[in-house]
């Protein structure tokens, strides 16, 4: 299975390397036989078929969840191993596009200006004045 991250930017499967375990939680008696557990690895630093901008972007953005410049993802949500990775697939395709995309513009700091200051003071006093005039007078 390839792993389309876009229509123009397609990983070919011998990139990418499968692992299949037994999963733990629910299963009855099967789950002890079948390795429905997969880990799918992809190795950054290692692909022909992403540019060398894209890898430092990709290295950057996830540097929290790569081991040794590579992506590796576990499933087990499912029983079977064909959902498992299905969903596999899935996650790392969308980490990867995400990775990838144009960073939104960071906003440029501004100072708030007098008169919004002053109109923050005056509905203060006002605002514990109301309250001033609400408590009994003894």
């Amino acid at each position: 299975m390839d792993l389309i991250i876009s229509p123009r930017l397609v990983i070919p499967s011998r990139e990418l390397k499968w692992r299949f375990s037994r999963s733990s939680g629910p299963g009855g008696q099967k789950v002890n036989k079948t390795d429905s557990r997969v880990e799918i690895i992809f190795n950054i630093g290692e692909s022909k078929v992403l540019n060398d901008y894209q890898k430092i972007v990709i290295i950057k953005k996830l540097k929290n969840k790569l081991v040794n410049n590579s992506i590796c993802i576990a499933v087990q949500d499912q029983r079977n191993q064909l959902l498992n990775r299905k969903l596999a697939i899935v996650r790392i395709s969308s980490l990867i596009r995400n990775s990838l995309k144009n960073p939104s513009k960071v906003r440029k700091v501004t100072k708030p200006s007098n008169a919004s200051q002053n109109r923050r003071l005056d509905s203060k006093k006002k605002r514990g004045e109301l309250k001033k005039n609400r408590q009994k007078k003894y």
